[in-house]
């Protein structure tokens, strides 16, 4: 299996100018180097807009920066919400990080799903689906056709230009789309693209999209990789007994959080039910791994708002070794 990483830094905040930002930022860079010593294989970043908690807004430039800080790891972006963005400029952006990274570049696109976000750019949500699709048309053509286009679309308009410079990676860094619905798991599959699964939905959800994936796969004639589908869990990993409590409570308000900005309020009969996390002694989180890959997942992604260092040495050094993972190596 392969571990890696999803979210993204935090801006604390607290001065006028912005100077208290920086310390959450680089922290979040440190979190990230060590990440790559300890053998994990990606870190997929975030973008969001608007939400006041100061998450990342601006994914593709935090990870040219963490490009110049790191070697090995690779970089992704979870995901890039396409219909607020000029077509160009992000298949600019993406291929000059796809160079700037040495061709360690993952492009996770996605629709966007929250509300307030759409409504910050003052862009209707049922326009997300005709405007996804003609930048991505965009995209593919500018990074896989031969020198000048032009391009005439309800939304972007171009005339005889060419895409600098071209991604390292060919004919283009691999495709990843947020998915979660049977439709969407299915085009994901359908139309080339890898497929990233969030953090919330339960294990027998995991296991039944990652079935409809490779079913589709097999229908259309593309090969199936298990490499090819990288699914995010919260990582709430203790190792006293008496800190459960305290972990479910932080579950608790960490569901409340999402629902509340994203798709609405998570229902579980308990919270004790959700068997989303990775939560619990080493020995329980490697038992919930263990679910996971029986369900189809060899990619997780762990996902840790604090980005704790300490938390990462410690599934290095109790959860990984579970699974043969050749890269990792022992926390010191």
């Amino acid at each position: 299996m392969r571990f890696g990483l999803f979210g993204g830094a935090k801006a604390k905040g607290g001065t006028a100018l912005g100077a208290g930002d920086s310390h959450g930022y680089r922290d979040f860079i440190e979190y990230v180097i060590e990440a790559e010593r300890l053998g994990f294989h990606s870190m997929f970043m975030v973008e969001h807009h608007f939400t006041g908690i100061g998450q990342v807004s601006a994914s593709m430039t935090v990870l040219a920066y963490l490009a110049a800080r790191t070697s090995r790891i690779r970089l992704g972006t979870a995901v890039v919400v396409l219909p607020w963005h000029n077509p160009v400029l992000v298949a600019e952006q993406a291929a000059t990080l796809d160079l700037l990274s040495g061709g360690r570049f993952d492009f996770g696109v996605g629709k966007g799903y929250r509300k307030s976000e759409f409504a910050g750019f003052c862009i209707p949500p049922e326009e997300a689906g005709e405007r996804f699709d003609e930048a991505m048309e965009v995209i593919r053509k500018a990074w896989t056709g031969e020198g000048r286009f032009s391009h005439q679309g309800k939304r972007w308009r171009y005339e005889d230009i060419v895409v600098e410079p071209a991604p390292v990676q060919r004919p283009h860094p691999p495709l990843w789309m947020a998915a979660g619905s049977p439709d969407s798991v299915r085009r994901a599959a359908r139309e080339g693209y890898n497929l990233l699964l969030d953090q919330i939905i339960s294990v027998d959800q995991v296991a039944r999209n990652i079935g409809l994936f490779r079913e589709e796969c097999a229908r259309v004639g593309r090969v199936y990789d298990p490499m090819t589908v990288a699914v995010a869990r919260a990582l709430q990993l203790f190792h006293r007994e008496e800190e459960r409590a305290a972990a479910i409570e932080t579950r608790r308000r960490v569901v409340g959080v999402i629902g509340g900005i994203a798709k609405g309020p998570r229902q579980f009969s308990s919270i004790e039910e959700d068997d989303a996390p990775l939560l619990g002694l080493p020995e329980e989180v490697v038992a919930r791994v263990e679910r996971l890959r029986a369900g189809g997942a060899a990619q997780i992604l762990l996902v840790d708002p604090n980005a704790s260092i300490d938390g990462l040495r410690a599934f290095a050094r109790a959860v990984m070794p579970a699974f043969s993972t050749p890269d990792a190596v022992a926390a010191e």
